[in-house]
């Protein structure tokens, strides 16, 4: 037997979520299953509703600290405790919601198990926490199998590093890994870069380019923020992915498709399915296997572990990272919200490192205190050259309303890109030079 892709786990309690239809069409089905539930009328729901007012991915229902956490998924219809419409909200185990015309209890069940990997490791992937850990062994399951995974989570969360895991742990390691971000270029772009195209197919085409399915064949094809692919675009790529054949651009060839496709998105799909923003073929196609992976806030245990794996890496003496991870720093690290994630993190360890203390406009006051963080981050400024000076505020300004912006706008590029009335190119180019994209 082949155990080459097997992974040590040990098994790890946790609660289960019960949801039970007590009035409407589908009066008395259930489900349960641990930590989340997914509700609606596409059948790969958890509990599969046939009421006609039920969104096709209308919510979900999750185990939190203090309840049951409840998300609509953009419904048409919405989901409501009583007469208020809920978007998110934590109400507790017992409450009964309207979803359609169906009413739904929610409660918690009893104590499951699942499995998470005894390392800290998959690949370029590191993590020690519980949640950190079910991702991985989750991951190293699905590696061997060759099938498409969609993989969600917020900017910085370590995506890419992910799919590269998977890929290294595939069925074709020594292949190509290639990858597209399919929210960094227009849609004409996005279909070149993908497929190719003949010289002359279309203006400023003045010589055959190769296509990542051709340069990714016999590997992997990591296309980054599939969730904002356009409607044109779409149809293609469905297509392809059926018929395990494409052409170029401008191209009258079939290329077969040799290639795993190993997707990723910020974005809530089934949200934009309901929306009739993504296509729900597609979604099936790429989300045979479907990973998520936790925003650092939520495995805040790893903040510490993973400060001294980038400290150690960048080659920083022991006493510096001992300041780093102890006392008043530690807790402003571990107080932080991370918008960023562990890519913010990063460019934090690495600032204070060069500067010999957290950023001042990071750094979180000791309680009690009345500090101005804006005034005090001048006040350090002062002595240096006026350039010097001028150039770290406005740096240390745009990377806090970068941050807020992506918080508000929940990682969406083009959202924020309206919000800051910003133009969208040049918004990404300011994420990618604080480090946020």
């Amino acid at each position: 037997m082949d155990t080459t892709h097997r992974v040590a786990t040990v098994a790890l309690p946790v609660r289960e979520v019960d949801v039970r239809v007590v009035d409407g069409v589908d009066k008395g089905r259930a489900a349960k299953h641990t930590e989340r539930v997914s509700i609606g009328s596409a059948a790969t729901n958890d509990l599969v509703l046939g009421d006609r007012a039920v969104s096709r991915f209308h919510a979900e229902m999750q185990i939190a600290p203090s309840g049951i956490l409840v998300v609509d998924h953009g419904s048409r219809n919405g989901t409501y405790v009583g007469a208020v419409r809920l978007q998110s909200a934590v109400v507790p185990p017992g409450t009964k919601i309207r979803v359609g015309d169906t009413t739904l209890q929610v409660g918690e069940g009893g104590i499951d198990s699942v499995a998470v990997a005894s390392h800290d490791a998959f690949g370029a992937f590191r993590g020690w926490s519980a949640a950190a850990r079910r991702l991985m062994a989750e991951a190293h399951k699905a590696a061997p199998s060759g099938a498409s995974v969609l993989v969600i989570g917020e900017s910085g969360t370590g995506k890419e590093l992910l799919a590269r895991a998977m890929h290294e742990h595939g069925p074709r390691p020594k292949g190509p890994f290639e990858v597209v971000d399919g929210g960094a270029l227009v849609p004409n772009l996005v279909a070149s870069e993908l497929f190719g195209h003949e010289r002359g197919a279309f203006t400023g085409a003045d010589k055959r380019h190769i296509g990542a399915f051709e340069r990714a064949a016999g590997g992997t094809l990591f296309l980054d923020e599939v969730g904002e692919l356009s409607q044109e675009i779409q149809p293609m790529l469905l297509g392809a992915l059926e018929r395990r054949r494409f052409r170029r651009l401008g191209g009258a060839q079939d290329i077969p498709l040799d290639v795993r496709l190993v997707a990723a998105t910020h974005r809530d799909l089934r949200q934009s399915i309901n929306e009739g923003r993504f296509r729900l073929d597609l979604y099936y196609r790429i989300a045979v296997v479907t990973l998520r992976v936790p925003s650092l806030r939520e495995r805040i245990e790893d903040v510490v572990p993973l400060v001294v794996e980038i400290a150690t890496k960048l080659g920083a003496d022991p006493t510096r990272i001992n300041d780093l991870v102890s006392g008043e720093a530690r807790r402003s690290l571990e107080a932080h919200r991370w918008p960023g994630n562990v890519r913010e993190l990063r460019n934090v360890v690495e600032a204070t490192l060069a500067m010999g203390e957290l950023p001042s406009l990071f750094a979180v006051p000791e309680t009690g205190a009345t500090v101005n963080p804006l005034q005090e981050g001048i006040e350090r400024l002062l002595p240096l050259p006026y350039g010097d000076a001028r150039n770290q505020l406005v740096s240390a300004f745009e990377k806090r309303y970068l941050e807020a912006l992506l918080q508000r706008t929940q990682g969406n590029v083009a959202a924020a890109a309206r919000t800051a009335q910003m133009d969208r190119s040049h918004l990404i180019d300011m994420l990618k030079r604080h480090g946020l994209r």
